[in-house]
């Protein structure tokens, strides 16, 4: 099998092949993947990677992992882990994604990818000169619910998307997370939060808008407290995309065509349910419950894709990936905010 080494491990179902996960990192992320690792069917917890070996095993400990190490080159070389989820802050997704892949692991890199499209294209130039498998995490696009709506779309149900709108806000606190206001740390609402709702807007209309418009509020730190961003296509349709991390918004999305309109229920990014809105007839409403906690859809898909022997994924594709890091670029240059490491 391309890029990986397998094995056959025993799991609840018996004799089965398994992919055996790592976790760099023991965030909160970390522990929201680690916990949807126990839904996603196939999926054995081998490893984790902390800076520190106190950390490291406090997070083994919760998660029962066999394999506690207190550097992240340490668990890059485990021969025991096929595919590595990078769960550590912004700026440190390129190189962390980097020593893993040159180490042969599979990766799954938690979104933002990285910080800009530069490190984004070297991230993924990495991945194909070692013709290892990489993905961002957009988990949002495996949903059942987002699932559902992109069938509606194939079939035509509600013509030619012509337009769609998205947010994701909430109201922190400065001094309650720091990182999300430190431009060190890449902060602020649209490499957080924003990739959410412009990702959506992606996987519908494509990820070459014509013209990208932006609008932000700094705050007092110097990153975009809230922002909006709007996206215009060679066809004519339009996206209008919002995210803040000093706003609560409604964090529902809608993707609107000639003949109706698809709802994806707050807060769109998990939705649990979709409706297909139109014209004199009757809601169309599914209510799809997430497995586990969601994050288990993406890490099937990963190891669906391991298992086939791909080393990318089509439908969070590399191209995707590094073209929609372009559209955050171009968003912040509109407001003149660079990061420090750039």
């Amino acid at each position: 099998m391309t890029g990986l080494n397998r094995s056959v491990l025993s799991n609840d179902q018996g004799n089965a092949a398994v992919i055996r996960w790592g976790i760099l990192g023991t965030g909160n992320i970390a522990r929201q993947f680690a916990e949807g690792l126990k839904s996603a069917r196939g999926a054995v917890l081998q490893a984790v990677g902390s800076r520190t070996a106190a950390t490291a095993e406090d997070f083994g400990a919760l998660f029962g992992i066999p394999h506690c190490h207190a550097s992240y080159e340490a668990l890059a070389a485990n021969p025991e882990v096929d595919v590595v989820y990078i769960a550590t802050p912004h700026p440190l997704h390129k190189d962390n994604s980097m020593l893993c892949l040159n180490a042969g692991k599979a990766v799954l890199c938690e979104k933002p990818f990285t910080i800009n499209r530069c490190e984004a294209e070297e991230l993924v130039a990495c991945a194909r000169a070692n013709n290892r498998f990489l993905m961002e995490a957009m988990w949002t696009r495996f949903l059942p619910a987002v699932l559902q709506a992109q069938t509606w779309i194939q079939e035509g149900r509600i013509g030619e998307v012509r337009m769609v709108r998205a947010d994701f806000g909430f109201r922190a606190g400065y001094d309650e997370e720091p990182c999300l206001f430190d431009p060190a740390m890449g902060g602020g609402a649209l490499l957080d939060v924003g990739i959410y709702p412009i990702s959506l807007a992606a996987m519908v209309l494509g990820v070459h808008p014509v013209n990208i418009t932006a609008m932000a509020t700094l705050g007092p730190t110097g990153v975009d407290d809230q922002n909006m961003v709007a996206l215009q296509y060679e066809n004519g349709a339009l996206a209008l995309t919002a995210s803040a991390v000093r706003t609560e918004t409604p964090q529902d999305a809608h993707i609107i065509g000639e003949k109706g309109f698809i709802t994806l229920h707050a807060p769109f990014w998990r939705a649990e349910a979709v409706t297909l809105t139109l014209p004199g007839r009757d809601l169309e409403t599914h209510h799809l419950p997430l497995a586990g906690n969601g994050y288990n859809y993406e890490a099937e898909a990963v190891m669906t894709c391991i298992h086939l022997g791909k080393t990318e994924c089509a439908d969070m594709s590399l191209d995707d990936t590094v073209a929609l890091m372009g559209i955050l670029d171009a968003a912040r240059a509109q407001w003149g905010l660079r990061y420090p490491m750039e």
